[in-house]
């Protein structure tokens, strides 16, 4: 029987490589592709028949650690391997913590990559060997990783202000009123506070600044 696979990617390009990797083998079945992690659920909501998903990481709207822990906790079923172009520290810790099955780079040649995938879904775990020991250096000192992750990130006390009222779920509208500020230095302030971050939304901006006790 087939292997039913789904390619999450914001990036066409990358989803058509994958996608290209894929076809090498004809145990292997695309049912679809999605852009980012909302994308993934609603699409999974019309057709849960898939037995493995290949999630990219960094992504709009609902990056692939978010829709990682979103779909265990719906399909636990469903296998996810993490197919990312980085392997920072950060990413893997969190991706396994999220519940992912597996972690590969996205250089990986089809051979590993259907190879990962018939691993994982015999219940192995799919990682190439750099990612395997750094994961093995993450499981033998968390402390030291979580310590490590703290970044020194400097932000004004006007951007923590909004970043906190951003955090309670406000618009940007009701920001500015409570902190008697226009709409428009507050959109400027969020900007610069997503670069300061390097996050690309609300949520991932929100997640870091907690992680580095910024609010």
């Amino acid at each position: 029987m087939s292997t039913r696979l789904v390619i999450v990617d914001d990036n066409i390009f990358l989803q058509k490589a994958v996608a290209e990797k894929l076809s090498f083998f004809d145990d292997l079945v695309l049912k679809f592709t999605a852009n980012n992690g909302n994308d993934l659920l609603s699409k999974l909501e019309k057709n849960k028949n898939i037995d493995l998903i290949l999630m990219d990481i960094e992504m709009p709207e609902c990056n692939g650690i978010e829709a990682t822990k979103l779909v265990k906790s719906k399909y636990p079923q469903l296998k996810i391997i993490m197919l990312t172009v980085f392997d920072n520290d950060e990413n893997i810790f969190n991706a396994i913590k999220a519940g992912a099955d597996g972690y590969l780079l996205k250089e990986v040649n089809p051979k590993e990559l259907h190879q990962g995938i018939i691993e994982t879904l015999n219940g192995g775990a799919a990682m190439n060997p750099s990612i395997a020991l750094k994961t093995l250096k993450l499981l033998r000192n968390p402390h030291d990783f979580e310590s490590n992750i703290q970044e020194d990130i400097k932000l004004t006390n006007r951007e923590i202000e909004v970043l906190e009222q951003l955090s309670k779920g406000l618009n940007y509208n009701v920001i500015a009123d409570n902190l008697f500020l226009s709409s428009g230095t507050v959109r400027k302030h969020i900007e610069n506070i997503y670069t300061k971050l390097q996050v690309h939304n609300k949520l991932e901006a929100i997640q870091k600044a907690k992680n580095n006790n910024l609010i």
